[in-house]
This record gives structure tokens, C-alpha cells and sequence, in this order.
């Protein structure tokens, strides 16, 4: 299982859909809604699976790889349902095309959304393979049971797949009723730690990332974009640019009109024979911008703007109880407010794409985490349909959710075709950061009455962001529901009086989901402020957070929709998960030397349960280490373990960089950060020096695991600075503060 191809439609029905091979997959659209690309196989629901006359079993991989696994680990759905030897299956990454269903890689959402889908393509080969055989015997099909790539008999005969998907073609495709599963005792591959396909090639220097993509005569752009949001290009001079070796031409690309969506920001492109040229080039261009309305912002203003709205009442999301009636009748209460900044991506690899434009059609190497919008966004830039946008997928150098956003593919494209040769696109450090997505502003307020043993009889929170939906919408100021959803109007406290509230907020540069997205500052102010209660109560933070949760029960959700029955808030997981962090990190036992200590924090998000206590220490100088992070973790059913622990090895990194160093900061409209030396991530000997990670085993539906480890870590990390030191953190990142 060593192969990755990046395969068109005409060379996948060539090695796949030769005469006598056996094709299938579960349907996820209806069948008018496929493309038509294996009407001449014997049997075409869908194209995720195929099985050959020699034995090769063919899976696509239709999501994409950015370091999750998730090329190795949806098709390992399959193949266990099928019962295939990995020696002799093939993954192809899939182009992108409607008929594989989604294939926009966020949200966490993979294994959740497809982990059915795959499950039934390999049962329903198995089935079918079954029947075929028990036809080329004679005998009835409950005497034969697919094992290891070959169909058994009960009186030891044996065929291989290969030499029954012609006949396996002609059998009639089972419905769902007549699947048939594999139970988990039974399982070869799923719930076992698997090495990824790409593991070869990602070590050895062999993995095609977008920014190695390469086309014959391709040229390299450097693109000058204006430095505040909506700025239009009022004059050039490129006379000095065009001097430069290697410089072929200088392209004016259009200015976006509001909303920005997906769109290229506009801007003066250098198009050369080399990088290097490129951006030699670009240094020599002379550029005058009309501003915008967005020229007057100031980000430390603002953050005073998001403040002052959520020191006054705003529009109810969430409303239990009587929170007024409790706060009028006096007593004791606490306050608090918070504030996240916005974030950068920060990939390590930055957008990269390389396009050719060529009698009405565009083809694409991309390092995207959506190709369908890749086609979408490329057709909508050069007003072409968007069949005629062929996206190849190639491994992405990192992405967590900005390469969902496809602008600079369509910079790619409208450049190839001003120029007539292929283009290719790369984001120089300084415009990733510039010029990103980035993670939304946001201030908190919270506000609790105690009883006498500080436990709430009133919860209120507010909240204040620039909203995603302003990416699709110019003058949407309030945050949409799927956003308060994250963690703000589902808060699982056994809290009788609970309000949650969110106020306007204006975006001034462009906003975009990043790894776990509103869930980053929704757990921040409520895991920060639950401990703050806890400590001004004098009770233990593990103890008080179980009691804020309240008895195992299960909570409808605050806003129904298709996941809301399958995929119920149950407190009990969350608790569970508590408890097993606990005990993992020794927080009752662990005797720890003045300056160290440990801090607990609890996020529900992906509709995956984990609870993260960090150990810090901090020294006399102020100094913060990270010697230990303890997660626990209920995902559900986990397809490939190490996969799990790796993503959340990860994501305890990502959390750290978001508590201690990251921020990006605007003056005049401009980004006023540019590179890794003042957009700060985390060096090892800042990261946690060790992650270590509990799986509870499950049996309940698989969850998400790239992003719900991002949220808990911030106010774990701060809670457990309070600990050791006294000093309460409510604004991040961390190094803004003095510790000592």
C-alpha cells in the first residue's frame, strides 16, 4: 500500500474501469447528481471503490492530506469492511468533482461525514464478492465469507477478488438492509495503530506539495497587494520591474467588490521566469492605492470598542431560567472580562498553486483543502463554467483552514490566462501573514451570583466578534448561530439561570475559520472564568468544574440540525473525560516544587469531549515552561490511534501558541506583523516537552480530532499560571503580561 497517483477522470477509468473490473461505493448524492464517468462499469453508484482482474483494490482518497492521515485513514474504512490485503490497495486522490460529495477538508468533519459511506462501499463489495463466488460454485452464498482478499468456502475452496470482480459486476447491488458489518472484535485495521500511506514519501523527500507542483514553461508571479482591506489599485509604474533578469510581464489584476468571499484581493503581479526574479521584480514597483474605509483601524482601539459593547446588554442567543430576577436580589457576585486577538494561519507551507488557462479551460495543482471551491472560485474569477476547472489535489505543508479559501488558485488562473502559459502562485512568508484569514477578534464578559458554597444560581456571558459570515456577507455584524454554537450557547453547566448574549462587531480585515475556530475564545472565557469561581469559592478546580457539569445527562442542542439525534450533548462523556485527566496527571497526588503547578480545562467541540490539564512552571524571573500536557479524549469509534494522539500532540503545540505568543495587530488599516520574528510560534523549548494523550475506547459514532484539542489548552495553561503564581491571565497572548 505504497502508491499515491494523482489520477484525471480519463487515466482513473483506464487502470479502474477496464473491461471486467468491479466498481462501487456508496451512494452519498442521488444518482442524478453523479457524474457520469463509470457509466460503462457493470455496477456505478458512486466512484470510491474499485476492484481489478489482477486483485488491486482501488480507493479514493477524495479528502485532503495537510498531516492529519486522513488519505490513509477514511480508505482503511473501507478496506476493512472489504476485508482487503493493504498489500495489494491502491489510494488515488480524488480531483475535484460533486460526485465524491464534500470534499472540503474542515470542520473536523472526515471520518464523521464519510466514515458510513466507506463502511458500506466495503461491505457491499464484500457481499457482493460473496454471491459471486457462491455463483461460480453452486453452493448458497451463507456458505462463503470474504477473508483476507480472497472469498472462502466451508469446505476450503478458495478465489480471489481479482478473479471474481467480473463476476461480482453482474451481481445485483444489495440495498442497506442487507449489509451486513464486521463487529469490532473483528476488526484487522480499524481501532489499530496503522502507518500512513504517505510515510515513504513525506520521509525520503518524494510527498508533491502544492508549492512543488510544476507545469511545462511555467512562470512564477509575486503579487503586490494593497495593505489595507478593499484599497484599490490607482497607479503603477513598472518601468524599473520589467529591468529586472528574468521578468517576462507586469499584470494589473481587478480589484474585488465587496463581499470579498473567496476572491484575489486584487493587486500588481511580476511575472518572471523564476521566484527569485519575481520578487526582485515586485521590489522595483512603484504602487499608489486609493484607500478604504478600513484605513482607520487601529486594532488597540478596537479591542476598547469590543469591550464597551460587552459592558452593556445585547441580544439574548441563549436564555434559561431568570438570570435578572437572581442578579436583582442581590448578594455575592463575580465579573470578568476577556479578550483573544486575531490569528494568522501561519501554515508552513503558504498558499501555493500553479494554473493553466487554455481554450476556455483552467487546470489546477493545488495545495487546497476544498477543490470544489477551487472550481468554484476559478470559474467565478475567469466567468467560465465551472466544469472546465480541473483541481488536482497535492499534499498541503499544513493548512488549518486556510487553505479552504481558495484566492490565490484563482490568482494563478487569471494570470495564466493574461500571460498564456501556466502560473504559478506562491505566497511569500510576509504575504501570508499579511494578508490571511485571519481568526476573529473577540471580547468576553462574564458574570456569575454565587450561593455560599460558590457554586452559580446566575450564569451570564456576552460576547463581541467580527463574524465569518462577513466573509460572504459585507454588513453582517452579528455572529451566526453555527459560530455561537461553539462552545457559547451550548455551555453544559447544571446552572438553572444561564444567558448568553453576543453584540455587534465590524470587520475590518478579512476573517476565516482557523483550527476549532469560535471555539478558541468561547472556552478561553468560559474554562477561565469556571476556575476563577472556583478559587474565589476555595474549592478544588477538578471537584468545582464536575459539579458545574452537574449529573451524566444528556442536553438537546441549543440550535437542532441533522447531527443534533445522532450526536447528543452527553455531560457523562465530559465528566469522564475530567476524571481520566485527573487521574492521568496525578492532580491529587502530585506534590509540585513552588512556582509549578497544574490547571484543568474541559472543551465539547467537533461533538468530541477533552479535558486537558497542563503542568507549568514558572520561574523567578517570570520565565514560563511547559514540562507536561494530559489530555483525555472521547471521540467515539477512533479508526487509527496514533493518528488521534498525533493530531492532538499537535494541537497542544497550536493551543500553546495561541496562549503565549500569537497576535496580529492592525494600525492605520495596515497588518503591522510580517514574518515568524513578530507573528511568534512556538519554539521547542517553549512547547509542552511532552503531550501525553488518553483515548477512551468508544463504541459511540466517530467524532472529530484536528481541532478539539486547540481549545482547552489556553485556559489550562493560564489556570495553571494562577495556580503557581497568583497572577490571573484574561487577555492572551501571555507575553504581553508579566508573570512575577
Amino acid at each position: 500500500m505504497n502508491r499515491i497517483e494523482v489520477v484525471t477522470r480519463r487515466t482513473f477509468l483506464g487502470s479502474v474501469f477496464s473491461a471486467g473490473a468491479f466498481v462501487l461505493a456508496a451512494r452519498v448524492l442521488p444518482v442524478k447528481a453523479l457524474g457520469s464517468g463509470v457509466d460503462n462499469a457493470a455496477w456505478h453508484p458512486s466512484v470510491y471503490l474499485g476492484i481489478d482482474t489482477d486483485g488491486t483494490v482501488t480507493i479514493i482518497a477524495h479528502r485532503s492530506e495537510m498531516g492529519t492521515g486522513i488519505r490513509s485513514v477514511l480508505p482503511m474504512v473501507a478496506a476493512e469492511e472489504l476485508d482487503a490485503d493493504l498489500k495489494m490497495i491502491k489510494i488515488e486522490q480524488a480531483l475535484g468533482d460533486v460526485k465524491y460529495g464534500s470534499q472540503n477538508t474542515d470542520g473536523s468533519c472526515s471520518i464523521r461525514d464519510f466514515y458510513d459511506a466507506m463502511r458500506d462501499a466495503g461491505a457491499t463489495a464484500r457481499l457482493m464478492l460473496e454471491r459471486a463466488a457462491a455463483t461460480k460454485w453452486g453452493v448458497a452464498a451463507s456458505e462463503c465469507k470474504a477473508q483476507n482478499h480472497q472469498v472462502v468456502h466451508t469446505s476450503g475452496k478458495k478465489l480471489g477478488y481479482g478473479e471474481l470482480a467480473s463476476l461480482a459486476a453482474q451481481q445485483t447491488a444489495p440495498n442497506k438492509q442487507e449489509l451486513k458489518y464486521k463487529s469490532s472484535s473483528e476488526y484487522r485495521y480499524v481501532g489499530k495503530d496503522l502507518p500512513t500511506i504517505d510515510r515513504s514519501d513525506l520521509t525520503t523527500g518524494k510527498g508533491i506539495f502544492g508549492i512543488d507542483a510544476r507545469m511545462p514553461g511555467m512562470l512564477y508571479a509575486s503579487i503586490e497587494r494593497s495593505p489595507v482591506l478593499g484599497g484599490k489599485l490607482k497607479k503603477y509604474d513598472d518601468q524599473e520591474a520589467k529591468r529586472v533578469a528574468g521578468v517576462k510581464q507586469v499584470v494589473a489584476l481587478p480589484d474585488f467588490t465587496p463581499p470579498h468571499g473567496f476572491k484575489p484581493l486584487g493587486g500588481v503581479a511580476v511575472v518572471a521566469t523564476n521566484t527569485w526574479a519575481a520578487m526582485k521584480g515586485r521590489e522595483k514597483l512603484t504602487v499608489e492605492w486609493e484607500p478604504s474605509d478600513n484605513a482607520s483601524y487601529d486594532s488597540t482601539a478596537y479591542k476598547q470598542s469590543l469591550f464597551e459593547t460587552v459592558r452593556k446588554p445585547q441580544t439574548a442567543a441563549r436564555n434559561l431560567g431568570d438570570v435578572d430576577s437572581v442578579f436583582s436580589k442581590g448578594g455575592k457576585t463575580y465579573e470578568a472580562e476577556y479578550y483573544v486577538p486575531h490569528l494568522s494561519h501561519a501554515p508552513m507551507e503558504p498558499p501555493a498553486a500553479v494554473a493553466e488557462y487554455k481554450d476556455g479551460k483552467v487546470m489546477v495543482y493545488a495545495a487546497t483543502q476544498n477543490p470544489q471551491a477551487v472550481q468554484d472560485t476559478v470559474a467565478a474569477a475567469l466567468g467560465i463554467d465551472k466544469k472546465n476547472v480541473e483541481c488536482h489535489v497535492t499534499l498541503l505543508g499544513g493548512g488549518f483552514g486556510r487553505k479552504s479559501k481558495p484566492d490565490y488558485v484563482a490568482e494563478a488562473a487569471l494570470l495564466s490566462k493574461a500571460v498564456g502559459k501556466p502560473v504559478n502562485v506562491t505566497w511569500s512568508r510576509e504575504d501570508d501573514i499579511r494578508f490571511d484569514y485571519y481568526h476573529t477578534v473577540s471580547a468576553m464578559y462574564m458574570k456569575a451570583a454565587v450561593d455560599d458554597k460558590g457554586r452559580p444560581t446566575a450564569w451570564l456571558q456576552r460576547c463581541a466578534f467580527p463574524s465569518l459570515m462577513s466573509t460572504f456577507n459585507a454588513t453582517t455584524t452579528s455572529a451566526s448561530g453555527g459560530e455561537l454554537g461553539m462552545g457559547w450557547i451550548n455551555v453544559p453547566f447544571d446552572i438553572a439561570n444561564q444567558r448568553a448574549e453576543n453584540g455587534p462587531a465590524q470587520h475590518h480585515v478579512r476573517v476565516g475559520w482557523l483550527r476549532s475556530v469560535a471555539n478558541i475564545q468561547h472556552a478561553f472565557a468560559v474554562q477561565s472564568f469556571a476556575d476563577e469561581l472556583a478559587h474565589n469559592a476555595g474549592r478544588d478546580s477538578v471537584e468545582y468544574l464536575l459539579d458545574l457539569i452537574g449529573p451524566a445527562r444528556t442536553i438537546a442542542p441549543a440550535q437542532a440540525n441533522r447531527l443534533s439525534t445522532k450526536y447528543p450533548l452527553e455531560t457523562g462523556r465530559l465528566r469522564k473525560v475530567i476524571e481520566i485527566a485527573a487521574e492521568q496527571s496525578g492532580w491529587a497526588k502530585k506534590k509540585l516544587a513552588k512556582g509549578r503547578a497544574l490547571g484543568i480545562a474541559a472543551h465539547y467541540s467537533f461533538l468530541t469531549y477533552v479535558a486537558a490539564v497542563v503542568e507549568v512552571e514558572v520561574d523567578s524571573a517570570g520565565k514560563l515552561r511547559i514540562p507536561h500536557v494530559y489530555y483525555a479524549v472521547d471521540a467515539g469509534r477512533v479508526i487509527n490511534p496514533d493518528r488521534v494522539r498525533s493530531q492532538f500532540e499537535g494541537a497542544a503545540v497550536f493551543g500553546t501558541n495561541i496562549a503565549l505568543m500569537s497576535e496580529i495587530t492592525a494600525a492605520k488599516g495596515e497588518i503591522q506583523q510580517s514574518n515568524f520574528h513578530d507573528y511568534k510560534v512556538a519554539r521547542m523549548n517553549e512547547a509542552p516537552m511532552e503531550t501525553h494523550v488518553h483515548i477512551v475506547q468508544s463504541e459511540a459514532p466517530p467524532a472529530g480530532v484536528g481541532e478539539p484539542g486547540v481549545p482547552p489548552i489556553a485556559p489550562a495553561i493560564c489556570n495553571a499560571i494562577f495556580a503557581a503564581t497568583g497572577k490571573r491571565i484574561r487577555e492572551l497572548p501571555i507575553k504581553n503580561q508579566k508573570l512575577v
